[in-house]
């Protein structure tokens, strides 16, 4: 596995894995031996990046990756966050309340640092200085590495970056969600920041194994979005076409087309694909070892402008905790 560095020198393999999957968003999942199975597969794979958040469960997120990474704990970086109110509603920030999550990830993860710890969302109610000066404390202290931020805004980015520098962006991107490229891509460009898409296989959606009769079960978060509805299912599906095209003509999969598209987009972009399954695993780190030339890369940009992705991504309640 190729490495890739984000900002401030941190570097990761090219393909990360996003453990969310196996504790929250998709229903239930396979024993918890398999997961952490899977997860010391991934490390021996060469996988060096791994993704988790004290609200996926909650908790439990964290103390499979505690467990299964800490035999090799010295040869990965994981990645946390703080920022939601479990238990409660909306978004904490407070200083307080970040120094709290810090030392509580810090047990669950088996470890004495924190790699990266991204705020998962902004907090309106905390100015961002104060966000990144209680970052910065716990950095100084030894306690965090490297500062990321999720779906804030630009402007709330640069704010905190003045304060304490920031490590990684994570953000929805992928071919069928391409916002950040209007002003988020080009910051982290400016500012020397590492981008991390999360969803990089739109949930699942670009693999092509979602069609408009696709049932999601109990707990599978995809059946309450509206990009996920029968109808857009049926629309979007000009996206999957275009990748199982080129996917074709490259001895490749849908989902590795997807991958290594974003990964040809900056050499600083590190996606983080999730999965449950070995299989699945195998067949997203193959993304990374598929070139696509300038040519095809203008080919994919073409086809993907005449298409209208529909439906929103997340009900609105929760599209208004990101672009803050």
């Amino acid at each position: 596995m190729r490495k890739r560095t984000l900002g401030n020198g941190l570097e990761v393999s090219a393909v990360g894995f996003g453990a969310m999957g196996m504790s929250s968003g998709y229903g239930p999942g396979a024993e918890h031996a398999e997961h952490v199975a899977l997860l010391r597969a991934a490390v021996e794979r060469g996988v060096t990046f791994f993704d988790t958040a004290e609200v996926y469960g909650p908790y439990v997120n964290e103390e499979l990756l505690g467990e299964a990474l800490e035999p090799v704990r010295d040869d990965v970086v994981i990645a946390t966050k703080f920022g939601f109110n479990i238990g409660g509603d909306g978004v904490d920030s407070r200083p307080e309340h970040i120094r709290a999550v810090a030392e509580a990830s810090l047990r669950r993860l088996r470890t004495d640092r924190i790699d990266l710890f991204y705020q998962h969302r902004v907090d309106p109610a905390v100015p961002i200085e104060e966000v990144a000066g209680a970052v910065r404390e716990l950095i100084a202290a030894g306690k965090v590495q490297h500062f990321g931020m999720s779906e804030a805004a630009a402007a709330t980015v640069r704010r905190a970056h003045a304060v304490q520098p920031v490590t990684a962006l994570q953000y929805e991107y992928s071919l069928w969600w391409r916002r950040p490229e209007a002003e988020i891509l080009p910051l982290a460009e400016e500012l020397g920041i590492g981008f991390v898409p999360f969803s990089p296989l739109g949930r699942g959606f670009l693999t092509g194994t979602i069609t408009p009769g696709t049932t999601f079960g109990e707990g599978d978060m995809r059946g309450s979005l509206p990009r996920f509805d029968a109808a857009a299912i049926e629309a979007n599906q000009a996206v999957v076409d275009l990748l199982r095209r080129k996917a074709d003509s490259k001895g490749a999969t849908p989902a590795q087309i997807a991958l290594a598209w974003l990964l040809a987009q900056r050499p600083w972009i590190v996606p983080i694909p999730g999965t449950r399954r070995l299989e699945r695993l195998d067949e997203n780190l193959g993304g990374a070892a598929v070139e696509l030339t300038a040519d095809d890369l203008a080919e994919i940009d073409t086809a993907a402008a005449g298409i209208d992705v529909q439906g929103d991504r997340y009900s609105e309640q929760s599209e208004r905790l990101t672009n803050l």
